[in-house]
């Protein structure tokens, strides 16, 4: 196993993993600075082509996006998020995890779901392909997006399905929109880390779409803090921009040749 691998893995109950998503190179060096983990995630069909559901992106994108990122980043796991149709059988999984990975050269691939695709990540594993898992509120499959754990038989799925992974020989979890006190038993079930996205600080890292942490994608979703609102700066500077031209004070002499 990769000792950027392990490296997550020894943080387990010992110190958070910081995770956020990046879909370009620019991004992606300013991240590294900070994360431990930086995604690819499919979530770049709905922030940047607004799509309406990730289950329109397909490899090729993912593959270009991910490219970009591989240059911006020098000391964090790259992750590249599967996209909806790429692992519907153990046969077309393996062709395309080992394409992302040779065209991308990234760490680890990320598949949503548990027992369905545990034999496949068993499969990608064992063919030496890392895999991060995904749990709870899965996006390229769940046609409402709600929480999950409330009811008795989805918090045992959750929990069967965590170990399923682990055993398959997933690295880590996802855990998304996970009810606090399942998050909470999760981690301790497993002995692989758990990254949270609105599954309560009980996780042993956490990640957020990069976009929506700086109020470039206006959303408004309870598991999303905003640090920073980007958009009321642009928009100043973009003001700015097109008063200048306006009155000729762009460009001056020192701008041009």
């Amino acid at each position: 196993m990769k000792k950027k691998i392990q490296d997550i893995i020894k943080k387990k109950n010992k110190s958070k993993i910081v995770s956020l998503t990046a879909y370009s190179k620019n991004v992606a060096s300013i991240l590294d600075k900070f994360c431990d983990i930086i995604l690819v995630g499919d979530s770049l069909g709905s922030v940047l082509y607004n799509y309406k559901s990730t289950r329109q992106v397909n490899l090729k994108t993912m593959i270009e996006h991910s490219k970009s990122v591989r240059m911006g980043i020098k000391k964090s796991l790259m992750v590249v998020d599967m996209p909806h149709n790429t692992y519907r059988n153990s046969k077309e999984a393996l062709k395309n995890a080992k394409k992302i990975i040779s065209n991308t050269k990234c760490d680890a691939v990320k598949l949503e779901g548990g027992k369905k695709i545990h034999k496949i990540v068993k499969l990608l594993t064992k063919n030496n392909i890392p895999v991060m898992g995904h749990l709870g509120l899965l996006p390229q499959s769940d046609k409402t997006f709600k929480f999950k754990g409330k009811k008795i038989l989805e918090r045992n799925k959750i929990i069967k399905d965590a170990e399923l992974l682990q055993s398959a020989g997933v690295f880590s979890i996802v855990l998304e929109c996970v009810e606090t006190s399942l998050s909470k038993m999760v981690t301790k079930k497993v002995n692989i880390p758990t990254i949270g996205i609105g599954a309560s600080k009980n996780c042993d890292g956490q990640i957020l779409v990069f976009d929506d942490l700086i109020g470039l994608n206006p959303i408004n979703v309870r598991f999303v803090k905003r640090y920073f609102n980007i958009r009321k700066e642009m928009t100043k500077a973009v003001a700015s921009y097109a008063r200048d031209v306006r009155k000729k004070k762009f460009p001056l002499k020192k701008h041009s040749y």
